[in-house]
Parts: C-alpha cells; sequence; structure tokens
C-alpha cells in the first residue's frame, strides 16, 4: 500500500514510477482479484479512491481505472500500443508466460453443415502443426464442436464432420468434446466474473436495448450498452431478482483502452474496447453465448495456439478481454485468409462443390485434397506443389501462411488429383476403384465377385489410370465403352467418309465371321492381344489396309470411331458380362446382332 501511495505521490521519473507501481498492482491482483482474499481497510480503501465509488464494484473494480490512469504494460502477447501509455490503459493481462514447451491447437467446428474447404484448411493447418511440434517436443490436436447454437446444431451434422475429417487422415488426439456438454464450467466461470465485479447482471428488456441501438445509430455512435445496470446497486440489483425478473450476464468492458496482439500472420493488430460495449456472455434462459464458451474453452484446455480463418479476428478482442479477466494469458493467434471463387466472390454452391464431402463423392482423393488445400494460402518457398503428408509436416510454418485471400482453382485441383492417380501402384487403384464400382451400383458386391472381377479392374487400370482426373471418371469411362452406339456413329457426318470408303465390306466380313464360321466368337474369349492377328487378316482378304481399314473394324466392335485399343475394349465388355451390373452394358452377342441388322439393312437400300 505504501509503495502504490509512494508511485501515486512522487515527483519521481516515469520509469521508476511504473516499476514501483507495476509491483504494487501485481500484489493487488494477487491478493484481491484471483484469490478473492479481501485486504485490509486501508487497502480497500486505496482501491475505492481510485475506482468509481466505494462498494460500486466489489473486489477489482477500482483496479481496471487505476490502470487506465497510470498506463500499465501488459506482459506476454499483449501490450500497449507504442506511444499511447500516457493517454489510456492497456488490456488487463495478468500472466508474463505460460513457460509451456508442449503445443496444443484445436480445430472448433459448428455442426450445422457439411465440412466447407474453408473448415478442413483451418483443420489441416492445426493438424500439421502439432504433428511438426511433436517431433521436437509434446504437442495436442484437440477437436471441439461449438454446438451451442441448439436450433441449427445436429448430430447428423457432426457425424458428417468427423467422417470429413477421418477421410482427410486428420486424425485428432483428443475430443470430440462438444459445448453442450460443458454448461455447468460457462456458468462456473460466468459466476466467478460476477464475485470479481468483471461482470453483472442485466435486466434490460428487448426493447430497451432496441431503443439504445436506434438511439445510438441516430448519434452516429458505435451500439454499445448504455444501461444503468453496469452502475447499478447491489440493493437495486437484489430487487429484481426478488421479483424473479431474468437478467443476462454482461462482461465489463474497460473503457478507452487499446488491445493489440501479434498475429502470426497478420502482425500486429489493434482495438479500441470503446467500439465494444459491454457484451453478453451468459443470455437471460442461462445458455453462453459463443465469445464466452470459445474464451473459457481455450482457458480450460489449455489451448496454446489458435489458428482459424479471418472472419474471426474480431471476435478476437472479447475472448483475449475473457482470458484476461479469468487471470489466464491469452493464446497465440494466426488468422488465415478467406478461401474465394474464381471471380473473387465469397465461395459458395454456385461454384460447384464446396464441402470435402461433396469433394470425396466426385472421385477426388483424399491425399490430393489435402495437399491442395495446404497450397491455399501457404507455400515452402519453392516451386514444388506435390506434396506427401510427410512433407507436409516437415516443411509447414505458420509463418509462410501468406495474408492475401487463396483463389479456390477447380481446374488445379484437377490437375493435382490426376498427378496422385498417376503416381498411385496399380494394386491400390484397382482396389479403390473396385470399392467405387460396388458402392455405385456398377460391379457385383464383394461376395459375389470372381476371377473376372479381378481380371476386368486390372485391365481398366492399364487402359484408364494415365487419363483419369478422378475415380468417379472411371465409371464413365467404362460405361462408354460397354455402350454400343453404332447408329448414331453411322448417321454422323463424321463416319460419312468411312462409309464410302467400304464400310459395309467390312460389316458383312465381321458378321459373317461370327455367326457363320465362328471364328470371331472363338477369338473374343481369348487374349485381346490375339485381335490384332484378326484385323490383319480381314484387311488381307478384303484387300484393304491402314484406316480404310481399321476404322470400320473399331466401329463394327465398339460403335465408336475412337476410344481406346478395339482388342482391349472387346476384352472389356465380354469379360464385363460377368460380373458388371451397368444397364449400359451391351453384350458382344448383341452387338453382333445390331451390326448383323445394320447390314442386312445396307443390302435392302442398295436393292431398292
Amino acid at each position: 500500500g505504501r509503495s502504490l501511495q509512494s508511485a501515486l505521490d512522487t515527483d519521481a521519473p516515469r520509469a521508476a514510477a511504473e516499476t514501483a507501481v507495476a509491483s504494487s498492482i501485481f500484489v493487488i491482483i494477487m491478493r484481491v482479484s484471483l484469490s478473492g482474499i479481501k485486504g485490509s481497510p486501508t487497502r480497500g480503501a486505496r482501491l475505492a479512491q481510485l475506482g468509481k465509488a466505494p462498494g460500486r464494484f466489489p473486489r477489482a473494480a477500482g483496479l481496471f481505472n487505476a490502470r487506465h490512469h497510470l498506463g500499465l504494460r501488459a506482459s506476454g502477447a499483449l501490450r500497449l500500443a507504442p506511444g499511447s501509455c500516457a493517454e489510456r490503459g492497456d488490456l488487463r493481462c495478468y500472466s508474463a508466460g505460460n513457460g509451456q514447451e508442449s503445443v496444443r491447437v484445436r480445430f472448433a467446428p459448428s455442426p450445422t453443415g457439411n465440412l466447407h474447404v474453408g473448415g478442413a484448411r483451418t483443420a489441416l493447418y492445426n493438424y500439421l502443426y502439432a504433428q511438426q511440434k511433436a517431433k521436437s517436443g509434446s504437442s495436442a490436436f484437440v477437436l471441439r464442436v461449438e454446438d451451442t447454437d441448439k436450433a441449427r446444431s445436429t448430430r447428423e451434422s457432426e457425424e458428417a464432420v468427423l467422417r470429413d475429417l477421418t477421410w482427410l487422415g486428420l486424425n485428432w488426439d483428443e475430443g470430440p468434446l462438444r459445448q453442450s456438454e460443458r454448461g455447468d464450467l460457462y456458468k462456473q466461470r460466468a459466476q466467478e466474473l460476477l464475485d470479481k465485479g468483471l461482470a453483472y447482471k442485466c435486466f434490460c428488456t428487448d426493447e430497451e436495448i432496441t431503443a439504445m441501438k436506434e438511439k445510438a445509430a441516430e448519434e452516429g455512435k458505435p451500439p454499445v450498452y448504455s444501461g444503468k445496470w453496469a452502475s447499478a446497486s447491489e440493493g437495486e440489483v437484489e430487487e429484481m431478482i426478488q421479483r424473479g425478473e431474468p437478467y443476462a450476464v454482461r462482461f465489463r468492458v474497460p473503457q478507452d483502452e487499446l488491445v493489440t496482439i501479434q498475429d502470426a500472420i497478420r502482425g500486429e493488430v489493434t482495438w479500441n474496447t470503446n467500439t465494444l460495449g459491454d457484451f453478453i456472455i451468459m443470455r437471460s434462459d442461462g445458455s453462453p453465448v459463443y465469445n464466452f464458451c470459445v474464451a473459457v474453452d481455450d482457458a480450460d484446455m489449455s489451448i496454446t495456439e489458435v489458428v482459424r480463418a479471418e472472419e474471426h479476428l474480431p471476435n478476437t478482442l472479447r475472448q483475449v478481454l475473457i482470458y484476461n479477466a479469468l487471470g489466464i494469458e491469452p493464446p497465440k493467434f494466426a488468422h488465415c485468409s478467406l478461401i474465394l471463387a474464381p471471380d473473387r466472390s465469397k465461395l459458395s454452391k454456385r461454384h460447384g462443390a464446396t464441402s470435402v464431402g461433396e469433394f470425396k463423392e466426385e472421385g477426388y482423393l483424399s491425399e490430393a485434397l489435402m495437399n491442395y488445400l495446404a497450397l491455399l494460402g501457404w507455400n515452402d518457398g519453392t516451386e514444388q506443389e506435390i506434396f506427401s503428408k510427410d512433407e507436409l509436416i516437415d516443411k509447414f510454418s505458420l509463418e509462410r501462411i501468406t495474408k492475401s485471400a487463396a483463389v479456390f482453382d477447380k481446374q488445379k485441383l484437377n490437375w493435382m488429383n490426376s498427378q496422385y492417380i498417376r503416381q498411385m501402384e496399380p494394386a491400390e487403384l484397382e482396389r479403390r476403384l473396385t470399392d467405387l464400382w460396388v458402392e455405385k451400383g456398377v460391379l457385383v458386391p464383394a461376395e459375389a465377385q470372381g476371377e473376372a472381377t479381378g481380371t476386368i479392374m486390372k485391365k481398366v487400370v492399364e487402359i484408364f489410370q494415365e487419363a483419369l482426373i478422378t475415380l468417379n471418371q472411371s465409371v464413365d469411362e467404362l460405361e462408354t465403352l460397354l455402350h454400343f452406339p453404332l447408329e448414331e456413329t453411322l448417321a454422323s457426318s463424321k463416319a460419312k467418309k468411312c462409309i464410302e470408303g467400304g464400310f459395309f465390306d467390312v460389316a458383312k466380313y465381321v458378321v459373317d465371321s461370327y455367326f457363320e464360321s465362328g471364328e470371331l466368337k472363338e477369338l473374343v474369349e481369348t487374349e485381346p492381344e490375339n485381335f490384332k492377328a484378326y484385323i490383319k487378316k480381314v484387311g488381307k482378304e478384303l484387300g484393304i489396309k491402314g484406316k480404310n481399314l481399321f476404322l470400320p473394324v473399331r466401329i463394327c466392335m465398339t460403335g465408336c470411331m475412337q476410344g481406346p485399343d478395339v482388342g482391349d475394349q472387346v476384352f472389356l465388355v465380354k469379360t464385363a458380362e460377368a460380373c458388371v451390373t451397368s444397364d449400359a452394358l451391351v453384350s458382344f452377342e448383341e452387338r453382333m446382332e445390331v451390326l448383323r441388322q445394320v447390314v442386312e439393312k445396307s443390302r435392302q437400300v442398295v436393292n431398292c
């Protein structure tokens, strides 16, 4: 008490005075604010003198004004903006550093819909950071479900988010921890703030709050709370409670203080508390407000770094005030830029798929999507674009995250996904395509699969691996091959030259070799390589070669003018007859029957 009085009354240089005051304030904080132990009458009188009115705000209320007048500097990640100490106070920051070597990060989705790519990127950055720090110390990636919005939160959405995170390979170390199951903790923390005078009960009606906002708007001021309950006496509060009036709990925001954080991505960010006003932390129905839950949870879970989207940056002011009111050092912050659509607008449904689940359904690989999301706002300083998960863990850093917004380019994702498919081991691609085809109803179930299934899948991988962009494309490519659009092809203008060049001569030979001699019928039951000898024989007997031979044969067998090797296609069709359930399948027998009818019609036309 004497050192505080000396500091207030002395004409000593400011630095010495601040040192003495800081020491005294620290003692008072520890004894009065944190422990809740009441001081002696002398100390109480001094605090009351520094505050507004004796007994108006219990315990630490006057302390805030002491800090306001003396311009104390905050410790840790929070500090007063340069040159402003004489004019205003800084944030109530009591901690000098937690000294922890471990890193604890969290991903905190709201289960009100699917996992958006923006949320997935946030989860990825937290996961990579935790995994990297785990190599040199301890770390934890905590999954917290922020489901306090009872009207919009659903367990189905939560389960979908968890499935998507698991599919991406972002395995969490703790959780999921649900805010809806932590209500008692929020009430306890709110009561602590009430007991310390850092929060108060507000009995204002909705009509009164609306009137305050309208008045502030008319005067061109921020919509801050200006009701009487911020300075109400204990008697007035008790009277309302006795009457059974509902009340919200408001956080008491210190006036005209600058709150500054050092953001790992955005650098120094400062707010003036005058723009905020006393905000609600507990609603009149007893439910906690989002920002209060976040701060309480981060403190309770010992989160050391908060990595999230920049849309949460405005929330940081409220949360930091709460951290420090609870006497807990705030975590470090890193606010990532938004992900925009190619037209620089907010990425939305009108731009196509925007959720992880949608990309999964479209046949993108989880490792490719992870790689692409990592590069939406981060790079390692090189030209490298393809990263394995281990490489991302080794090279990732918060310092390399860019401030500018990232643009989601579907074409770039397509390219990256195709690269991953090309580099995949054939056996692994075969497995994934088999699972996909069964899921899509294209292939018989696993219990009904035999040798034909393995045969066709190996051939599919051999034919399509280099050309696939997504896994789903394999279904489209297969069904294109299983289809037999012969009549449509012959009716097109592109086939005119082929028809005039002797198509029907080749078609008649093929029909006869299938239905008359049976040579072709036996051939299609063998390996596709044997088909080349058959084509040569056709050319030799009809006296044609080159395009006039190969294109008519292709059309006869496949119904198309282009595509993979003809022998491979015929082999796929015959094998598919035993294991593929697609409605697009036209068996080879049916193809030859269609071709015979076309040849017969052409004869009739010639005879006419």
